[in-house]
């Protein structure tokens, strides 16, 4: 057996022909095995905060993109409600400075001279407008609607109810819910005290039926014995 020699410590392994430096130096690394440092926690912690930090900044970037997306669509709308309504508008004005010629054809088309290539070109115009969407309204016999009618003449009839329109001067025109003119037109009232009138013939029309029912009980009836 080897004695120990008492006094001396266990000194590390050093290969042949290393310094001392070399021997201190592999006197201070750390064993395997050992305990991981405090460190580690502190940063792991530090970590964790920053994770925190870039979620909390990621759901506020969301948000205002989620913001900007709604502003942006509602910005389209608005934009295409602005195009049509300009597009709607262009379109009116085209219509309305047609409607003179418009009136020029069905003036032509009542005395007859709507003839030859005259018609095909007028035809082929009114086709055209109700593409475009020009609607032509006004008839008689319709109740007079101040909204879509003008009246151009007024006179009073026996047979109405109501104020209506008896003839059309000119036809009113619309193009969707637009009217780009309302219809000319010449309308009759009933005339007055008419109502008054026929009330007063019904109630004297029963009066005498009455009186002649009683006349006739009375002087045509079997004397009593």
């Amino acid at each position: 057996m080897t004695e120990e020699t008492p006094g001396f410590d266990e000194q590390p392994d050093v290969p042949s022909g290393a310094t001392a430096e070399d021997a201190e130096s592999k006197a201070a690394e750390p064993k395997e095995g050992a305990a991981a440092p405090a460190g580690d926690a502190t940063q792991t912690a530090g970590l964790t905060a920053e994770l925190d930090q870039v979620r909390t900044a990621l759901a506020e970037r969301t948000t205002d993109l989620q913001r900007l997306q709604a502003e942006f669509q509602n910005y389209r709308r608005r934009v295409e409600r602005d195009r049509i309504a300009v597009k709607e508008i262009a379109i009116a004005n085209l219509l309305t400075e047609l409607l003179p010629v418009l009136d020029d054809i069905g003036r032509a088309r009542e005395h007859g001279e709507l003839v030859g290539g005259f018609k095909s070109v007028a035809e082929s115009l009114e086709t055209v407008a109700a593409k475009m969407g020009l609607q032509q309204f006004g008839k008689e016999g319709e109740p007079f609607d101040p909204t879509i009618h003008e009246a151009l003449m007024h006179s009073y009839a026996p047979d109405v109810t109501e104020t209506t329109c008896v003839a059309i001067l000119q036809p009113g025109y619309r193009f969707g819910e637009r009217t780009i003119r309302p219809a000319r037109v010449a309308v009759a009232e009933p005339q007055p005290g008419a109502q008054t009138v026929k009330a007063d013939k019904a109630e004297a029309g029963d009066g005498s039926s009455e009186a002649t029912d009683a006349t006739g009980k009375e002087n045509g009836g079997p004397d009593e014995g």
